[in-house]
């Protein structure tokens, strides 16, 4: 016998099956989205700043905003963009290609020929093997021996924690200012030839040969006007330039950048939301400091801003990492991510400089909240679509972003 009790439950419940199937329906649609924006922009490419395939990418990008009925706008601006002509380490028979760095000396076509040894040893040739990030203690010993010019050139090989073909590069910081000895990274596939050469302190030849060519730079941006522009903007940006195809490394930033401009666009917001895709990521992030050139107020006039950072769609050796301003920037996150059962792998403190863009606006005084994360494929060319994306994971993430956005951008 069905109870007075147990029909109004079966009733409730039979209610509510149709609003969680079409929940469902949304999170599958998103899904897909995401995945598709990701493939999109890893299947077209190596994403240098001012090459060919970041002036498509720029393209593409621009047609996707059109589509969700937004009018992109761009700015661009001219550059020195590195042409590598050359790039080898020769020793012992072995011929090696490799990656220069974008803001060191370079040489001509005979390049460097000297002895081989341990970074900050006497040999003419400097080797090290390290990761692609300049704080870690072999990449401080790196910047380091370039400044006090201990060599007469540097040999960078890729660390063994990453694929052992392929070349993980570090970025250019420096790009706009270059210094040091020629400096060429080169993939770990022949380390133990290259540490017997060290060891025997063996003659090798370096040569980084380079030059500048004029190119331009592009930022994608977007405004959706709010419904009072009285309020003070959010402004949400991602990087959209790298080493390589940058699947998990870029691709999740791009995705959740059109997707939250999906979300607010449908949400009529109260405040206008800025939204910008900088090239020149690589570089030093000279497309954020283009932008801010031409904003200079932004940074504190903003509400808030978000920065979409690197790697936080990674599927091998990931770690996602939130950055916060201050507590509110955190808390205005926080409901999101109960929401969408989500928790960072580590959150910055609050108060340290943080990484990536969200460190230009941190220097300039300006709020944020910031993604971004540890990525087992960082700067390498492995970095591939789908086999280093977890869609799963990075879909809630974006969720949880378009929810934080609409209720920024809805905020008095």
């Amino acid at each position: 016998m069905i109870t007075k009790r147990r029909f109004i439950q079966g009733s409730m419940l039979t209610a509510l099956l149709p609003f969680q199937l079409r929940l469902q329906a949304m999170e599958n649609d998103m899904q897909a989205r995401v995945g598709e924006i990701i493939r999109e922009y890893a299947s077209q490419g190596i994403h240098r700043t001012g090459t060919d395939i970041d002036h498509l990418s720029a393209d593409w990008l621009v047609q996707k905003i059109k589509a969700l009925g937004v009018q992109p706008s761009e700015s661009s601006f001219p550059f020195k963009r590195v042409r590598p002509r050359q790039t080898s380490l020769s020793f012992s028979g072995l011929n090696l290609s490799g990656v220069p760095l974008y803001d060191c000396g370079y040489t001509d076509d005979k390049g460097i020929t000297g002895s081989m040894g341990d970074l900050n040893s006497d040999a003419d040739i400097g080797v090290a093997m390290s990761m692609p990030f300049a704080s870690t203690e072999v990449g401080r010993r790196i910047h380091a021996a370039r400044q006090t010019g201990k060599h007469k050139a540097i040999v960078v090989v890729t660390d063994d924690r990453l694929p052992a073909n392929g070349v993980a590069p570090f970025n250019a910081e420096d790009f706009t200012a270059p210094f040091g000895p020629p400096v060429l990274q080169v993939a770990n596939k022949h380390w133990p030839e290259i540490q017997a050469a060290v060891k025997s302190s063996a003659t090798g030849q370096v040569i980084v040969q380079c030059d500048y060519v004029d190119a331009t730079a592009r930022n994608i941006e977007a405004r959706i006007k709010g419904r009072n522009p009285e309020f003070a903007p959010i402004v949400i940006m991602t990087p959209r330039s790298g080493w390589w195809a940058c699947a998990s490394e870029r691709g999740g930033g791009i995705a959740c950048f059109l997707e939250m401009m999906r979300g607010i666009q449908e949400s009529e917001p109260l405040r206008d939301v800025i939204f910008t895709a900088n090239t020149g990521h690589e570089l030093g992030h000279t497309g954020l400091d283009h932008f801010l050139q031409a904003n200079p107020q932004l940074i504190k006039d903003a509400y808030i801003w978000v920065h979409l950072g690197a790697n936080f769609a990674a599927k091998h050796g990931a770690q996602v990492v939130l950055q916060y301003s201050d507590e509110q920037a955190a808390q205005s996150l926080a409901p999101w991510l109960q929401a969408n059962s989500i928790r960072p792998g580590a959150q910055a403190e609050i108060g340290d400089r943080p990484l990536g863009e969200a460190r230009n606006v941190f220097d300039g005084g300006g709020r944020y909240v910031s993604i971004l994360g540890r990525n087992g494929l960082f700067h390498h060319p492995a970095d591939l679509w789908p086999s280093a994306v977890n869609l799963d994971s990075t879909s809630k993430w974006v969720n949880a972003f378009v929810q934080l956005g609409v209720n920024l951008a809805a905020s008095e």
